[in-house]
């Protein structure tokens, strides 16, 4: 089932859609407005998605051990150790 609406387009919008059709990419400006659509959603999917498993991870890390502030300063200065060393310093 289809819903029809009315859209108002900017004139370079427009323009465009249009040439996307006129180049065979799609059969009409509509079908151009329902994959605009759909890419919308898709994205706004992909980003909750995103946003509810950094959500998970930072609940999964708050209810885990804690460093302390000398043993932080100690994995910090050994990573930097590491990457110097990488690099033959």
């Amino acid at each position: 089932m289809t819903v029809e609406a009315s859209v108002s387009l900017s004139p370079q919008q427009e323009e465009f859609a249009r040439n996307l059709v006129e180049d065979g990419h799609f059969p009409s400006l509509a079908a151009v407005v329902e994959r605009g659509v759909d890419l919308v959603r898709e994205e706004t999917e992909m980003r909750q998605e995103d946003v509810e498993a950094l959500r998970a991870l930072v609940e999964r890390r708050r209810k885990g051990p804690f460093l302390s502030e000398a043993e932080s300063h100690e994995r910090i200065e050994a990573m930097i150790a590491e990457v110097k060393a990488g690099y033959g310093l």
